[in-house]
C-alpha cells in the first residue's frame, strides 16, 4: 500500500515550514553538541561508577563484622583454597606437608602487601576448620583493604601474588570478592552480547512496526542518545552514591525500551494527523497535544515507580533505582525535543523505504482490524471475559506465596565458572565452610570470662554444629565466638539458626554476623520498607493519572489490574527461576531455591512502571475518544483499536531488548531480563488487550465520574475536541 506523505512533501514549504525546519536544525546541533560531551566525558563516568553491594546496611549483620574486625577478627573477603598441584606428587598421594609449607608462605607474602589488611591460616589461629575433612586442602583466609570497588580492584593481585608465593600448590579463589569481580565481568560480556543477538530482530520489529526503513532509525537514535547522555549523568551521581556498572548495564536496556515506546506513540499520531491533511507543522503540534502529554505522564510515573526502591537500604537496588529515572526523564525529553526536529528536517523521507509496503493493509496509525474485533467481543461480555483473564492471572500468581528471598552470590554464576567451582569444592570437603560460620560479638565487662559458658550454650543450639572462641586480646573488652552452622546460608533453618542465637542469654550485648544473618537482615530490610515502597508509588500514581485522566475512578481501576498483573509476574518468576523450572527454556542455571531481594523489587518497579507506561497511552487515547463521541463503549473499542498495535509493537521491542538478556551465562541477567519480558507481554496482549477493556466496560460512565464533574452530563463533545476536528457521537455505535 502508498506510504501516507504529509503534504508538506507536496509542495514548496511554506514560511511557516522553513521557520520550523530552522529551529529544528538548532535542536539537532544541541543534540550532536549532547553527544560529543557524552562520549568525551564517558570513560570518566565508567571508572567512577562503583559496585553496588546486594547487602542492606545499617544492619546488626554490619554492625557485627564491623565490631568484630575492631576486636580482630575479620571477615573475609577472599578464600584461597591451597591443595597440591596436579603431577607435583605422586599419583593418588598428597604431601600434606607441602600444602602446610605453601600456605604459610602464602600468609607470609600477603600480610607484607598494601593491599592486604589481614591473612591467616590454620597455622596461624589454630583454627581447625581451616583444614578439610581429609587434610588435603587448607584455607587461606583474605581481609583486603578499601572500600568495596578497591578490594575488586586488589583481588587479581593478590591472588597473583599468592600463586607466586606457592607456584608448586593449587591455588583457587572463590569468596565474596571475588565472585563478585566475577559476576561484574561476565555481565559485560553477556551484554554485548546480547545487544547483538537482539539488534537485528528489534530492527526488523521497527520496520514492522514503523513502516520504513528510515522511520525505523529514529527510535534507534533517539535511544542512543538517550543512553549516551545517561552514563555521564550517573557518573556524576556514582560522587554521591555507589552506582554499579550492572545497574547501568540493566538501565540502558529499559531506556532502549521506553526510547522505542515514546518515539513509537509520537510518530504514529504524527502519521494519523497526517492521513487527515495536515501539514508536518501541524501534525508535529497535534501530536505534542496529544502523545507528547501521554509521553511527559509516562515518564513522569515511571520515575514515581522506579523512585519507590530508594525506601530500600540495598545500594544495588538504589543504583538501578537512580539509573531507571534517569533514563526515564531522558528518553522522554530526548523523545519530544530530537524525534520532531528530524521529522521536520526529513520531512516525508522520514517514511521512505517501506520494505513491507505491497503487503500493509492498513496504514501505519490506523485502527487494528484484529483490537477492533477483539474489542468489541470483550466489551459485549465484560464480565464472562474479565472473569476468565483474573483467573488466568490469579492462577499464574498463586506460586509467589511461598516465594523465598535471599541475595546474590556466586551461584549465580554457572557451575563451571571459577569462583563458582571453588565455592563448591569447599562446600564439599571442609566441615565448616566460611560462609556457614556466624560471627557472635560479645560485648561487656563480663564478657571474655563468660565466652566458654556462653559458647557452650550455643553450641546445643539445633542447627548450630561447632563453637570456637576467637583468640583475642583480654584488654580488648569484648569476646568474639564463631558458630558453625549445619545449613547452607539462605535456608530457612540457617535464618533459624540467627534467630535462635540472638535470643539466647549471653554475658552482655550480642551481635551476629556472618553469611547466614546478612541473608536473614537483608530479607527483613527489604520487608520492613515494602510497604513504603508500595504506598509511596501508588499515591504518586493515583495524582498522576488523577491529573491525566482528569477522574479518579480510572486511576482507581489502573491500581488494581497493575496489582494483579505484577502477581501473575511474580508467580511465573518463582517456578522459573526459584524452582528452576526455566533451564530448559532459557539455559541452564543453578536453581538456588531463593530470589534476589533487590532484583526482585527491582523488576517488580520496573513491571510495574511498564503498565503504568501502556495505561496512560490506553487511558489518554480512550479519554479522548469518549471526549469527542460522548460514548463509553465505542471509546474502549476505538481507543483498543487505534493502540493495541502499537502497544504490541512497544511491548515486542521492549521484551526483545530485555529477554535477549537470557542468553547471558548469569541467572541474575536471565531473571532481570525474563522478568521485564514476561511484564511487557503480559501486560500489553492479556491486561490491556482484554482485562482492562473488559472492566472499563462494566464500569461504564463511572470510568469517567469526578466530584468536580458531579452534576454535568458525562459525554458532553468538548469544545477543545471540536478544534481538534473530533467526530460527533455516532449513535448507531452507541450502547
Amino acid at each position: 500500500m502508498r506510504a501516507v506523505r504529509p503534504s508538506a512533501g507536496r509542495g514548496p514549504r511554506t514560511a511557516r515550514e522553513r521557520a520550523a525546519v530552522r529551529r529544528a536544525w538548532l535542536v539537532l546541533a544541541c543534540a550532536l553538541l549532547a553527544a560529543v560531551c557524552a562520549g568525551v566525558l564517558g570513560p570518566a563516568a565508567f571508572s567512577a561508577l562503583g559496585t553496588g553491594g546486594a547487602l542492606a546496611t545499617g544492619t546488626e549483620a554490619e554492625r557485627a563484622a564491623r565490631q568484630a574486625e575492631r576486636l580482630g577478627v575479620p571477615a573475609p573477603d577472599l578464600v584461597l583454597a591451597l591443595s597440591e598441584h596436579p603431577g607435583t606428587g605422586r599419583a593418588g598421594t598428597v604431601r600434606a606437608g607441602t600444602v602446610r609449607d605453601a600456605a604459610a608462605a602464602v600468609v607470609r607474602t600477603l600480610s607484607g602487601q598494601g593491599d592486604v589488611k589481614a591473612a591467616w591460616s590454620a597455622q596461624t589461629t589454630g583454627n581447625p576448620w581451616l583444614r578439610s575433612k581429609d587434610g588435603r586442602t587448607l584455607l587461606v583466609l583474605v581481609r583486603l583493604e578499601g572500600t568495596d570497588k578497591e578490594r575488586k580492584q586488589a583481588a587479581p593481585r593478590v591472588v597473583a601474588a599468592a600463586r607466586a608465593a606457592a607456584p608448586h600448590t593449587g591455588v583457587e579463589p572463590s569468596g565474596a570478592t571475588w565472585a563478585n569481580r566475577e559476576i561484574d565481568e561476565s555481565v559485560e560480556h553477556d551484554l554485548r552480547r546480547a545487544e547483538l543477538v537482539a539488534a537485528p530482530v528489534l530492527f526488523a520489529v521497527l520496520v514492522l512496526a514503523y513502516g520504513s526503513v528510515v522511520s525505523a532509525l529514529l527510535p534507534v537514535v533517539v535511544a542512543a542518545l538517550t543512553i549516551g547522555c545517561a552514563v555521564p549523568v550517573l557518573g556524576l551521581l556514582a560522587q554521591v552514591a555507589d552506582i554499579s556498572r550492572v545497574a547501568v548495564s540493566a538501565a540502558s536496556a529499559i531506556g532502549f525500551g521506553l526510547a522505542v515506546d515514546y518515539s513509537l506513540f509520537l510518530l504514529a499520531r504524527v502519521r494519523e494527523e497526517s492521513a487527515r491533511g495536515a501539514d508536518l507543522p501541524t501534525a508535529l503540534a497535534a501530536a505534542r497535544r496529544s502523545s507528547g502529554r501521554s509521553v511527559a505522564f509516562s515518564a513522569a510515573a515511571v520515575t514515581v515507580c522506579v523512585a519507590a526502591a530508594l525506601a530500600v537500604p540495598v545500594p544495588m537496588l538504589r543504583a538501578l533505582a537512580l539509573a531507571g529515572m534517569t533514563v526515564a526523564v531522558l528518553a522522554a525529553l530526548v523523545a519530544l525535543t530530537v524525534l520532531p526536529a528530524c521529522l521536520c528536517v526529513l520531512g516525508p523521507r522520514a517514511q521512505a523505504f517501506d520494505p513491507l509496503a505491497r503487503l500493509r493493509r492498513t496504514r501505519v496509525g490506523d485502527g487494528s482490524r484484529f483490537w477492533r474485533r477483539t474489542a468489541t467481543a470483550v466489551t459485549a461480555r465484560p464480565l464472562l471475559a474479565g472473569g476468565l483473564a483474573l483467573l488466568l492471572l490469579a492462577l499464574l500468581a498463586v506460586p509467589f506465596t511461598h516465594a523465598r528471598l535471599g541475595i546474590v552470590d556466586e551461584r549465580t554464576l554457572p557451575a563451571s565458572a571459577p569462583a563458582a567451582a571453588a565455592a563448591q569444592r569447599v562446600r564439599a570437603e571442609f566441615t565448616a565452610p566460611p560462609e556457614r560460620i556466624l560471627t557472635v560479638v560479645v560485648n561487656g565487662p563480663r564478657a571474655a570470662g563468660g565466652a566458654p559458658a556462653y559458647g557452650k550454650r550455643l553450641a546445643r543450639l539445633p542447627g548450630i554444629t561447632a563453637v570456637r572462641v576467637a583468640p583475642i586480646s583480654p584488654a580488648a573488652g569484648g569476646a568474639v565466638l564463631l558458630a558453625a552452622t549445619s545449613a547452607a546460608p539462605d535456608t530457612r533453618a540457617a535464618r533459624t539458626a540467627v534467630r535462635q542465637v540472638r535470643q539466647t542469654s549471653a554475658p552482655g550485648s550480642v551481635t551476629v554476623g556472618g553469611r547466614a544473618a546478612d541473608v536473614t537482615d537483608t530479607a527483613h530490610s527489604v520487608l520492613r520498607a515494602l510497604p513504603a515502597c508500595l504506598l509511596l508509588p501508588a499515591a504518586g500514581l493515583m495524582l498522576l493519572l488523577s491529573a491525566f485522566t482528569r477522574t479518579f475512578v480510572a486511576p482507581l481501576k489502573a491500581l488494581a489490574v497493575a496489582a494483579v498483573s505484577l502477581g501473575a509476574i511474580l508467580g511465573a518468576l518463582v517456578v522459573l527461576f526459584q524452582e528452576g523450572r526455566g533451564g530448559a527454556l532459557f539455559g541452564s542455571f543453578t536453581a538456588t531455591g531463593t530470589l534476589d531481594a533487590s532484583i526482585l523489587l527491582f523488576v517488580l518497579f520496573i513491571a510495574l512502571a511498564l503498565s503504568v507506561d501502556y495505561e496512560v497511552f490506553l487511558l489518554g487515547r480512550i479519554r479522548e475518544e469518549f471526549d469527542r463521541r460522548g460514548d463509553n463503549r465505542t471509546s474502549i473499542v476505538e481507543g483498543i483499536a487505534r493502540t493495541g498495535r502499537l502497544l504490541t509493537s512497544a511491548a515486542a521491542a521492549v521484551a526483545i531488548s530485555t529477554a535477549a538478556m537470557a542468553t547471558s551465562q548469569v541467572a541474575l541477567l536471565k531473571f532481570i531480563g525474563i522478568g521485564v519480558a514476561l511484564g511487557a507481554l503480559v501486560d500489553a496482549l492479556l491486561v490491556r488487550g482484554v482485562l482492562v477493556p473488559a472492566v472499563m466496560a462494566a464500569l461504564g460512565p463511572l470510568n469517567w465520574w469526578s466530584p468536580a464533574r458531579t452534576g454535568s452530563r458525562p459525554g458532553t463533545v468538548t469544545a477543545e475536541a471540536d478544534k481538534k476536528g473530533g467526530a460527533e457521537p455516532d449513535a448507531s455505535r452507541s450502547t
